[in-house]
């Protein structure tokens, strides 16, 4: 999946990306869902093992357009994952008292601890993004916030984070379907909202925007990855296939034996004799 990977210092063009592309697996549908199954379980037992061994923290940046997938991905990719171990932080407007502080704070809080992982639902990139788009701030104050980014994402490094963040491509007509989708469909009618189509008219200035923003902040020690996603399978099969992948490097193990385990066992042994 090194081919989706942002390199560092890169300039990229988001034209260049095909949201249709599923090169990396040979198969379809069907065998992409079949695969994915398989990383599910992979990924059960990793979680497990982060969480157990207590040592590794993991940090996932989910962003994209509307309709992009964002939810979807979280879904499948984490279905049947303990969610003792696995968090997801949603970062909606600001509020007063987040707004009091610098932006990186309210992100700050929501970060991973040892041996958990962490899913941010949209993060601290809405503020090199929206606030760009629509002139919330200067560009002297925005620009600035590459320097930030990369230097919060390296402190979380440096402790301990594996970071690893998820551009969704989709196209503009991938996205206009969507949109009637949710239109269509009573059950969907919620996901709706028609400020959505207002944004949609500043379609180029938000790819402009995701593309700086890549080129800036995609490091060794927190890359971006371009997944296509207009096929949905295919989408959650490489995210679920980069996670997967990168835990494995880790060489997680589980924590050593409880001292004198055999007694306890023999212990437990007769307890239970005793209790028929």
């Amino acid at each position: 999946m090194d081919k989706y990977r942002v390199p560092q210092k890169g300039t990229i063009k988001l034209s260049d990306y095909d949201p249709n592309d599923s090169s990396e697996f040979k198969g379809g549908k069907k065998e992409g869902k079949e695969a994915l199954l398989k990383l599910n379980a992979e990924l059960e037992k990793l979680q497990e093992l982060l969480y157990a061994e207590g040592k590794h923290k993991l940090l996932i940046v989910l962003q994209a357009m509307d309709t992009g997938g964002k939810d979807g991905t979280i879904r499948h990719v984490f279905d049947g994952v303990n969610p003792q171990g696995v968090k997801v932080a949603s970062f909606k407007v600001p509020t007063s008292v987040e707004l009091s502080h610098d932006y990186l704070w309210r992100i700050h809080q929501h970060t991973p601890a040892k041996g958990e992982i962490v899913i941010f639902n949209r993060s601290h990139y809405e503020d090199v993004l929206v606030v760009r788009v629509h002139n919330l701030v200067s560009k002297d104050v925005w620009s600035k916030r590459y320097h930030h980014i990369n230097e919060f994402e390296r402190l979380l490094a440096e402790e301990g984070t594996t970071i690893l963040k998820f551009f969704l491509h989709i196209d503009l007509k991938e996205q206009a379907e969507r949109f009637l989708a949710r239109v269509e469909d009573p059950e969907k009618h919620w996901k709706f909202n028609p400020g959505d189509l207002d944004e949609r008219k500043r379609w180029d200035e938000y790819q402009k925007a995701y593309e700086d923003a890549l080129n800036q902040t995609s490091t060794d020690w927190a890359p971006w990855y371009v997944v296509p996603a207009n096929k949905k399978w295919y989408r959650n099969l490489v995210v679920g296939t980069i996670i997967v992948d990168t835990l494995k490097k880790l060489k997680m193990s589980f924590p050593a034996d409880v001292p004198d385990l055999e007694v306890y066992h023999k212990r437990l042994l007769e307890m239970t004799l005793n209790e028929e």
